[in-house]
């Protein structure tokens, strides 16, 4: 059984640039033991016969018929626009030349 120590928990937060002060250290190194246990645990079960699923239970996706639709009127979707040019929207430059 693999026990996860403190140090271990502050090395993994300094690598991740997490901030992780001594007592949550302590707290996340309990939890991460709990975890590996318990997931030791599942590893004991028989899975040879049981066929890999992505879900417990049967999923299905509801999707509409990709239809193309006729769009907005050019001058309707600018008619809110605070400015344009050529029938486009005009946006401030943001990069110089």
């Amino acid at each position: 059984m693999t026990n996860i120590s403190e140090d271990t928990v502050l090395k993994v937060a300094n690598l991740a640039k997490l901030e992780v002060s001594n007592e949550e250290a302590g707290t996340f190194a309990t939890q991460l033991d709990k975890i590996i246990e318990m997931v030791e645990k599942l590893n004991e079960l028989d899975t040879q016969n049981v066929e890999p699923t992505s879900h417990a239970i049967e999923v299905s996706n509801v999707l509409r018929e990709d239809v193309a639709k006729p769009g907005l009127k050019r001058e309707k979707v600018l008619r809110n626009a605070p400015d344009t040019q050529d029938g486009m929207f005009k946006v401030p430059t943001i990069i110089e030349e």
